[in-house]
């Protein structure tokens, strides 16, 4: 169901910026097989793909980190990295999918009500290699003007960089730009770098999501694209060039 905190001014927005697991794709099973192949091959025994799940949307290296327990030992951390990250490169479109309702809310969101264009990227804490296969395998890339990972920059997510270099980039401002992701981590990063911001309850990191106010949070991918609300006491609608209503219609 979707709830509205803060009305989003979609005639306004020029910009949409995505995370990438449990937002446009569930990934957790490739996640969790990768990861407990590599807990195997270092004498682990595996975990239960509900607690991996909590483990990810801070990058590679935190999860691999996590599933071994916060170990103090760097040299086994990074092992066991090289090790996961070989068996998801080979193992990371096996049981990925993207989310039902995502292509129609993109296909709706990718234009304004006027016909003009309206840019969208993916900003991911996953490594930038995998995260462009992936959404070159599943057929997301063409809707994206930018796809960056967690080592595109110095930085990750919440740190705001990725996301104000996107913002340059795309020849925007803050106030132009909607983050939509599943974890504390996108709504922290969006409230850094001072855009809208959309926090989804069905993601993998959805015990997080709301742990930090967002201006709207929804329950399906759906919900980005057709989009009724009530401001001001009465319910509005802003359609699409195609007949749907789009975001959030502020006055």
């Amino acid at each position: 169901m979707l709830n509205v905190l803060h009305p989003i001014p979609a005639h306004a927005i020029r910009l949409i910026v995505f995370d990438l697991d449990g937002t446009l794709i569930d990934s957790r099973l490739d996640l969790t097989n990768s990861i407990n192949a590599m807990l195997a091959a270092f004498s682990r025994p595996s975990l239960p793909e509900e607690i991996i799940a909590t483990y990810i949307g801070d990058g590679a290296a935190m999860l691999v980190r996590r599933a071994l327990g916060d170990p103090d030992d760097q040299a086994l951390v990074d092992d066991a990295l090289a090790a996961f990250l070989g068996h998801y490169r080979e193992h990371k479109l096996d049981h990925t999918y993207v989310y039902d309702g995502v292509f129609s809310s993109l296909d709706a969101l990718r234009t304004h009500s006027d016909g003009s264009p309206r840019q969208m990227a993916v900003l991911t804490n996953k490594p930038v290699r995998a995260s462009v296969e992936i959404c070159e395998g599943l057929g997301l890339a063409p809707y994206m003007f930018r796809i960056y990972g967690g080592n595109s920059f110095a930085t990750k997510k919440p740190d705001p960089e990725g996301l104000n270099t996107i913002i340059r980039e795309a020849a925007v401002s803050p106030g132009e730009t909607l983050m939509i992701g599943d974890s504390s981590v996108d709504i922290l990063t969006a409230r850094r770098a001072g855009t809208w911001v959309i926090g989804c309850r069905f993601g993998l990191s959805s015990q997080t999501v709301e742990s930090i106010p967002s201006d709207c949070l929804v329950d399906h991918p759906g919900e980005w694209g057709d989009r009724n609300l009530a401001t001001g006491g009465a319910v509005r609608a802003l359609p699409t060039h195609n007949g749907t209503t789009l975001l959030i219609s502020g006055s």
